[in-house]
């Protein structure tokens, strides 16, 4: 089962820095991240995504590959890529894996201008492996939600908000 995490920063540069600590956790295989997303909100109240994965561009990729093989077939690799690259792009770029887009722009929404959120989808965490990893954090973030367990999400609040845990 995944589990879903929404931290708040102050301003985009922390939530990119948390991004990247998340990836160095990922390679060396102490957690595995299904999605992760900056979401920002600028000063005209207008909110971004920033997926860490370009859908659309690995569909390109991946339709040019098998366009190219189906077009060798009929001897028109060349015209085989092109299709096969236009229909992988446009299949990915309808396709929406992982988080719901609509469910972060709707909590982007309840964010003050100038700051930002990380979504983290976690296929597989080790709780206490992910809450040292993210002590460097502590009082730069806060967790706007999580379905982690009552007590596992309360000793990340008491690291990443440098609460007292009772």
């Amino acid at each position: 089962m995944s589990e879903l995490i929404v931290f708040a920063f102050d301003d985009d540069t922390t939530a990119y820095a948390m991004r990247a600590a998340l990836g160095r956790m990922q390679q060396s295989y102490l957690i595995e991240m299904e999605d992760v997303v900056v979401v920002h909100k600028d000063e005209n109240d207008k909110v971004r995504l920033d997926q860490a994965v370009n859908l659309t561009a690995q569909g390109a990729v991946g339709g040019g590959f098998w366009g190219m093989l189906i077009g060798l077939l009929f001897l028109n690799p060349l015209l085989g890529a092109a299709v096969g690259a236009g229909a992988g792009a446009i299949s990915a770029s309808l396709t929406d894996i992982g988080i719901n887009d609509d469910f972060m722009k709707d909590l982007g929404d309840g964010l003050k201008p100038g700051t930002s959120a990380l979504f983290v989808l976690l296929r597989k965490v080790t709780a206490d492996k992910l809450i040292e990893g993210l002590r460097e954090f502590t009082g730069r973030a806060r967790v706007m939600q999580s379905s982690l367990s009552k007590d596992q999400e309360q000793d990340l609040r008491a690291v990443i908000e440098g609460q007292k845990v009772d």
